[in-house]
C-alpha cells in the first residue's frame, strides 16, 4: 500500500489513482436519480418533492460519517507516512466504532421523533404522508449507510479504491433493480424507493466490515481500540470541512425548499430536486478526485516530501481546470436529456423550472472544482480548521446570504443564481489561502 501512495505525483498517476473514487462518487450520486426516475415515472412527479424534503436529514447523517471517514483517513494516512502503523490501526478502529455509535443515535432520533423532524424540514400537510413513507425505511438502514461512507474513505488509504468502485457499480444496479421490483411489481410506492436506495448504500458497509475484519496483511484492520478523545477530536477537526459542507447542504436545502414553496409551491421543489440531482453527478467528479488523492497528500506531508507535495498541488489544479470546463460544457448540452429521464413533458411548469435551474447551476461548475479541492487539500494537510472555514463560507454563509438577497430581487431566477454567486465569492477565499499557506506547508 505504501508504494502506491508514494510514487511521483504526475498528472497521469494522480488521475489513475483517483479514478476508482471518482467512479464510486458518480455511482453514489446516481442513487437519488434512480429513485427520482422511478418515483417520477411510476408514482407521480410531484412525489419528488417528498424525496427532496427528506434529503437534508439523510445528508446530515451522512455528513457525520463523511466527517469521520475523511478526517480519520487524513489522520491515519499521515501516521502511516510517519511510520506509526500500529497507532494508525488503533486510531482507525476507534474512529469506526465512534461512527457506529453516532449512527445508532441518529437513527433512533428519527424513529422516535419523525413528525418533529419533518416539521423542521418544512413539510406541509399535502407532502407529509409521502415524506414519512420515504423517511422511515432509511432510518432503519442508517447505521449501515453511515458505516459504508466511512469504510469507503479508509479503503482508499489501503490502496483498495477499486473495491469501492466495483461495490458502487454493484450497488447502483442493485438499487435500480430493487426500485423496479418494489415500486413497479410490488406497488410499494415511496417506501419501496427508500428501501431500494438503502440496500444499495448498505453494500459498501458489508465490504468494509468483511475486509477490515478478516484481512490482516494490510496497514489497516480492526484491533482492540484504545479510547483517545484527542484522536476523535483530531479526526473530527480534520473532517469538519466535509461535515460542514454536507450539513450546509442540508440547511441551505431546507431554506431553498421553503423559499420555493412560497414562490411556486411543490412543483418548484420537484424541479429543484431534478436540477440538483444533475448537479450532484457533475460535482461527484470534483469530490471523487479530491477525496481520491487525500492519502497521497497526507502521506507525503507526513513523510516530509515537499517536492512530491508540490507536484500534487500543481498537477491537481491543472486536472481540475480541465474537468471543470468539460463539466460545464457537458451540463449545458445535456440539460434536456437529464430532465427527460424523469418523464417530465416539455412545456410543463416542472420542466421549465428544472431547465432554467440546471442551466444556472451549471455555470458554477467552472469554479466549484477549485473550491472543493481547496477544502479537501487542507483537510489532507491536517488543517481541519482552515478547511472548515473555507467550507463554511462557500456552502453556508455565502449561499444563505445569496438566498436572502437574490430571490427578493429576481424571484425564482434569484434562487437558481444563488449557488453560482456563492462560488464566485468563495473563489476569492480559495486563491487567498492557497497563496498564504504555500510557505507553511511547502507546496509552493
Amino acid at each position: 500500500m505504501e508504494s502506491s501512495i508514494s510514487k511521483k505525483a504526475t498528472r497521469s498517476y494522480l488521475l489513475k489513482f483517483a479514478i476508482p473514487t471518482i467512479i464510486s462518487m458518480l455511482v453514489m450520486s446516481t442513487f437519488g436519480i434512480v429513485d427520482g426516475i422511478f418515483v417520477s415515472r411510476l408514482i407521480d412527479p410531484i412525489a419528488l418533492s417528498a424525496v427532496g424534503i427528506v434529503f437534508p436529514f439523510i445528508s446530515f447523517a451522512m455528513a457525520i460519517a463523511f466527517m469521520f471517514g475523511v478526517g480519520g483517513n487524513a489522520l491515519v494516512a499521515k501516521k502511516i507516512g510517519e511510520g506509526l502503523v500500529k497507532q494508525a490501526k488503533t486510531n482507525f478502529t476507534l474512529i469506526v466504532l465512534a461512527t457506529f455509535v453516532l449512527s445508532l443515535i441518529t437513527s433512533a432520533f428519527g424513529i422516535i421523533f419523525p413528525d418533529n423532524l419533518l416539521n423542521i424540514l418544512g413539510v406541509d400537510d399535502f407532502v407529509r404522508p409521502m415524506a414519512l413513507d420515504y423517511l422511515m425505511p432509511m432510518l432503519y438502514f442508517m447505521p449501515a449507510i453511515m458505516l459504508g461512507m466511512a469504510f469507503s474513505q479508509f479503503l482508499i488509504t489501503e490502496g483498495k479504491a477499486h473495491f469501492i468502485a466495483i461495490t458502487s457499480v454493484v450497488s447502483g444496479f442493485t438499487s435500480a433493480g430493487l426500485n423496479f421490483v418494489f415500486i413497479y411489481l410490488l406497488d410499494m410506492g415511496l417506501r419501496g424507493a427508500a428501501i431500494a436506495t438503502s440496500v444499495g448504500f448498505t453494500l459498501p458497509a458489508v465490504v468494509g466490515l468483511v475486509y477490515f475484519t478478516f484481512n490482516r496483511s494490510g496497514n489497516l484492520y480492526f484491533v482492540v481500540p484504545k479510547f483517545e478523545i484527542r484522536v476523535l477530536g483530531r479526526a473530527s477537526l480534520n473532517g469538519s470541512s466535509e461535515m460542514v459542507t454536507m450539513l450546509a447542504i442540508s440547511v441551505t436545502t431546507v431554506i431553498m425548499n421553503n423559499i420555493l414553496m412560497d414562490i411556486e409551491g411543490p412543483a418548484a421543489v420537484a424541479a429543484a430536486g431534478i436540477a440538483f440531482a444533475g448537479v450532484g453527478i457533475f460535482q461527484a467528479l470534483f469530490i471523487g478526485y479530491s477525496s481520491g488523492v487525500i492519502p497521497i497528500i497526507s502521506y507525503n506531508y507526513g513523510k516530509g516530501d515537499k517536492d512530491n507535495l508540490k507536484r500534487v498541488y500543481i498537477n491537481s489544479l491543472h486536472l481540475i481546470g480541465v474537468i471543470s470546463l468539460f463539466s460545464a460544457g457537458l451540463a449545458f448540452v445535456s440539460t434536456n436529456l437529464l430532465i427527460s429521464i424523469y418523464d417530465v413533458p416539455i412545456g410543463t411548469p416542472i420542466h421549465y423550472m428544472a431547465f432554467i435551474g440546471f442551466r444556472f447551476l451549471a455555470v458554477s461548475f467552472v469554479l466549484a472544482g477549485f473550491n472543493i479541492f481547496a477544502s479537501v487539500f487542507f483537510t489532507a494537510l491536517n488543517n481541519g480548521l482552515l478547511s472548515a472555514v473555507l467550507s463554511l463560507f462557500r456552502t453556508l454563509v455565502f449561499v444563505v446570504a445569496c438566498f436572502m438577497v437574490l430571490p427578493g430581487i429576481f424571484g425564482l431566477y434569484g434562487v437558481w443564481a444563488a449557488m453560482p454567486a456563492a462560488e464566485v465569492l468563495a473563489i476569492f477565499m480559495t486563491v487567498f489561502f492557497f497563496k498564504k499557506m504555500k510557505k507553511v506547508y511547502g507546496y509552493g
